[in-house]
């Protein structure tokens, strides 16, 4: 089965995306970090090994959108908070291991990916940690139909995210692959000791 792997990305316009950062360093420098970050990123995950595909937001510019390659499929995150949008894309997808990432985590690598869905074959679920206590990476083998469940009653953008998230998957054999850091504000974009 294909493998694909979805990152989420937003329009990088200012004051729209990466706005905690943009408090720190400006509206504009957080939307141009934000567009080099995903163009970066995009370079370094696109394999023939699984199927890149955007999740855009908003959804009406997002698909139409010239910022983003326009050789990479497209799909609409949708309404909702980010385990509704997440759910939806991973309900969504066509049969085989799907994995969903973030666009602000530089240090994200094709040997990260990987690992994750080398993770699959022998687990259920796999999560990247981010050092914040939420995720940069999730996937899930789908050898059965996704929960409905799934991301409810997460608290997202707090240290609990990665355990409410946990506790949605009962039963499930998790795997977890490297914690990183993402960049919310303008301290995470400083080089790591």
């Amino acid at each position: 089965m294909r493998r694909y792997l979805i990152v989420m990305v937003k329009e990088p316009r200012p004051g729209r995306v990466k706005s905690r950062l943009g408090r720190d360093i400006g509206m504009v420098a957080a939307a141009w970090w934000f567009r080099h970050q995903v163009a970066r990123l995009l370079r370094e995950v696109d394999d023939p090994r699984w199927q890149l595909v955007l999740a855009v937001s908003p959804d009406h510019a997002g698909l139409k959108s010239r910022v983003w390659p326009a050789h990479l499929p497209r799909v609409a995150q949708g309404a909702g908070d980010l385990g509704d949008r997440m759910g939806r894309l991973l309900r969504s997808m066509p049969p085989g291991p799907v994995c969903i990432i973030g666009a602000d985590i530089p240090g994200v690598t094709r040997a990260h990916v990987v690992q994750a869905f080398s993770a699959l074959g022998r687990n259920d679920a796999v999560f990247g940690p981010a050092m914040d206590g939420g995720y940069w990476l999730v996937g899930l083998k789908r050898s059965r139909p996704v929960a409905p469940t799934l991301f409810q009653g997460v608290r997202w953008s707090t240290a609990d995210a990665l355990g409410d998230t946990i506790k949605t998957l009962p039963g499930a054999r998790i795997a977890f692959v490297d914690r990183l850091r993402d960049v919310d504000t303008a301290s995470d974009l400083a080089p790591s000791r």
